[in-house]
């Protein structure tokens, strides 16, 4: 084996990709079948319109659907970046210093989203996608 079967900088992207977005895309699916009532009532609770619920589709659908295929990844992976913040400012921020049972950090599928997400911004989609990673917001 050579050294460019282990060192594939584009593999290592897709592979960020199809899990970041592939994974957040579950969440996205159980809204669509659910509904949002739940965050609504969050954003209320804050002080925030509830019409913003919607825009989860956005970060949870829309967004995980261009990451997976690689079609304009970096602002794409920033909305999914911003829902994770606002998962935590809405419904984590008791958690934010808190370990859980077996020592592990509370919120740790949310921290693995968010900085997954900003290294897709930061290293865009790489050859294996749609786009072929030729944009500079891909």
């Amino acid at each position: 084996m050579g050294a460019n079967v282990i060192s594939n900088n584009d593999l290592g992207k897709l592979l960020l990709r199809l899990s970041v977005g592939g994974l957040m895309l579950f969440h996205g699916v159980h809204k669509l079948q659910h509904g949002v009532g739940f965050i609504s009532n969050m954003l209320a609770e804050a002080g925030l319109p509830q019409v913003l619920s919607y825009g989860v589709f956005v970060g949870e659908v829309i967004a995980p659907l261009m990451i997976v295929l690689g079609i304009l990844s970096r602002p794409a992976a920033l909305v999914e970046a911003f829902v994770m913040l606002m998962a935590v400012y809405l419904v984590h921020m008791g958690e934010l210093w808190q370990l859980t049972e077996h020592g592990g950090y509370a919120l740790e599928l949310q921290a693995l989203y968010f900085f997954g997400s900003l290294a897709i911004v930061f290293l865009g989609s790489g050859r294996y996608s749609v786009s072929g990673g030729n944009g500079a917001l891909d």
